[in-house]
């Protein structure tokens, strides 16, 4: 029975976490202002995978892959609070109409690079099979 308790545990999805990726954006006082990131469900998770799924020809067959690219961007916009990537102003601001170019209009490689490693280590996808390990030897 006590194993079971182990496994009734809530869902990490809406825990947030503060994550300065440049020291590029900056508040009146001078200070980083911080982009706010939030875990999302597994489900929520699959409805982004399927999203962004795409029928792709090999060896003359249709085939349905994952376009990693599309993903990623669906993952950033999902998981980001703040800045609001869907504001109308700050598209504007970018040149584009669309939110999931936002991100990618806005930040160097760098700076994308820094935002969505955070969010992946806040959703436990980042080092999984480190922390497995280190787990199973603890």
């Amino acid at each position: 029975m006590s194993a079971l308790k182990a496994f009734l545990q809530p869902v990490m999805a809406g825990v947030t976490k503060e994550v300065i990726v440049s020291n590029r954006f900056k508040d009146e006082e001078g200070k980083a202002v911080p982009f706010v990131i939030k875990a999302i469900t597994q489900k929520d998770n699959e409805k982004l995978a399927r999203m962004s799924r795409k029928n792709v020809s090999v060896n003359g067959s249709p085939v349905e892959k994952l376009d990693n690219l599309l993903y990623t961007k669906r993952l950033v916009l999902a998981c980001v609070q703040e800045p609001d990537f869907s504001n109308q102003e700050m598209c504007k601001y970018y040149g584009t109409e669309d939110p999931l170019d936002v991100p990618s209009q806005m930040l160097s490689i760098g700076e994308y690079n820094r935002l969505s490693e955070a969010i992946l280590e806040l959703n436990g996808m980042k080092d999984a099979e480190d922390k497995l390990e280190e787990a199973k030897n603890s």
